[in-house]
């Protein structure tokens, strides 16, 4: 995994390249208006495109496909020097810092892995990385110029719709709308008193010269970080939790936090690296667990509550409303998909006690109580209400307007960009090397 990894890294840091007999090789392969693609250029996109996907068929075939996207790309970054678009060095400096956090966050944040693969040190990885993100972000910002106002009617939505055949619209899984009415059993005093007095002896072995990497692995009731030895990667001002956020950008680099409260429990948090307004800091949660009597009245509480609103039959906004201690209690009784933020859930958005639950109900029936475990962490149980339930089926555009709406303005974006790259390749002076004037491009670069 490490090394599949490492190989999509290669992509946005490889220099030293190589041809195929293991000569370093050079040279001046298309010349797009000002920007030049050269050969090592070539060799590097083409080793590292090889590398992921491993089967290569025929390998001029392969380089021309490469070069081709080398040649877009430069289109694009020439268009927006004409254009005077300019990328700060803080907005550089930020995209490479999140693009290694997120692979440092992928290998379990061995910084030397990345680094003994590379034979370099991360500040070497880091500088040869910036011009490529450079030009990435030019790219991003001429595309973003040509298609972002970019709309469509529903009109064209038909006639997008129309031009789809059925086998080739996309399956929709199941999807399921669904209310809950939500209990969250209090955590006792003497309960958080010793969370935080755990945290207390993890912070003072800190000090003394532990890594905060290793007991986050250990103790962190954090799921998404505790595996990456509860680094959480750069993150911007107003991403975090506010009490969170004040702690961590008033840290110094090094520096241990002392325990803060959040919604998520409680957290002791290091200072890895600041950037400017974006910080990459390590932390170790614990989250107070409710005692088994508190769990038990909350059981027994919604078993109650369900009997109320099967005998008063409430819909489920007034179920909530009356009985909820959710965030869903302002929205109708309805849970929100934080993945897609709408009320539609498929299985894949869904943990199992829940999928099975909802698996189980038809539109307008309530659950028995479930555990589960809220966005914070939190320990809490819920009645489920079926709302409505879509089986799996073709798209359509009577059941799925919204879904068939995006497809078709993507497409409608792309041969905008298409007809613009068409266009300006007629007045971009643009020269190819004789090596590479039989390739079967899809655009036609009118070379001379």
């Amino acid at each position: 995994m490490k090394k599949y990894l490492i190989s999509i890294l290669f992509f946005f840091c490889s220099l030293v390249v190589f041809s195929q007999g293991g000569v370093p090789v050079d040279g001046i392969v298309a010349i797009i208006g000002k920007e030049i693609i050269m050969q090592s250029d070539l060799e590097k996109h083409y080793i590292d495109y090889t590398g992921q996907f491993r089967t290569v068929e025929d390998p001029f075939e392969t380089r021309c496909y490469v070069l081709e996207t080398l040649m877009y790309n430069k289109l694009m970054v020439n268009q927006a020097q004409i254009d005077s678009i300019e990328i700060s060095d803080e907005e550089v400096d930020y995209m490479v810092n999140a693009r290694i956090s997120y692979f440092l966050q992928q290998v379990g944040g061995d910084e030397k892995y990345i680094e003994n693969y590379f034979h370099k040190p991360m500040s070497q990885i880091k500088r040869e990385m910036k011009e490529m993100m450079y030009e990435q972000a030019l790219t991003d910002r001429v595309q973003s110029k040509i298609t972002d106002k970019i709309t469509i009617t529903p009109s064209e939505v038909k006639q997008f719709a129309n031009r789809m055949s059925a086998d080739s619209m996309p399956t929709v899984p199941t999807s399921y709308q669904f209310g809950e009415v939500v209990k969250i059993p209090p955590v006792s005093e003497t309960e958080i008193e010793e969370v935080k007095a755990r945290l207390n002896e993890y912070r003072e072995r800190i000090l003394r010269g532990e890594k905060i990497s290793v007991l986050a692995r250990l103790y962190s009731d954090d799921p998404g970080s505790a595996s990456k030895g509860g680094d959480l990667g750069f993150q911007e001002r107003g991403t975090l939790y506010p009490e969170f956020e004040a702690a961590a950008f008033n840290l110094k680099t090094g520096e241990v936090s002392q325990v803060v409260k959040t919604q998520a429990g409680y957290h002791i948090i290091q200072m890895i690296e600041r950037k400017g307004e974006a910080i990459r800091v390590a932390h170790i949660l614990i989250q107070p667990k409710p005692s088994t009597d508190e769990q038990v009245k909350a059981i027994t509480y919604l078993d109650s509550v369900r009997a109320i609103i099967l005998d008063e039959k409430l819909d489920i906004a007034e179920a909530a409303k009356r009985f909820s201690e959710g965030p869903s209690k302002a929205n109708g009784g309805l849970a929100v998909n934080p993945y897609t933020n709408s009320n539609s859930f498929d299985k894949q958005s869904l943990d199992e006690t829940t999928y099975m639950t909802l698996n189980k109900l038809i539109p307008g029936e309530y659950s028995e109580c479930i555990p589960y475990v809220n966005e914070d962490g939190v320990m809490a149980y819920r009645l489920l209400y079926m709302k409505e339930k879509v089986v799996e089926h073709k798209a359509n555009i009577a059941e799925d307007y919204d879904l068939i709406k995006n497809a078709a303005l993507e497409e409608k974006k792309y041969n905008a960009m298409q007809k613009w790259v068409v266009d300006k390749v007629k007045v971009t002076s643009i020269k190819l090397n004789e090596q590479y004037r039989d390739c079967d491009f899809v655009t036609k670069w009118q070379i001379p």
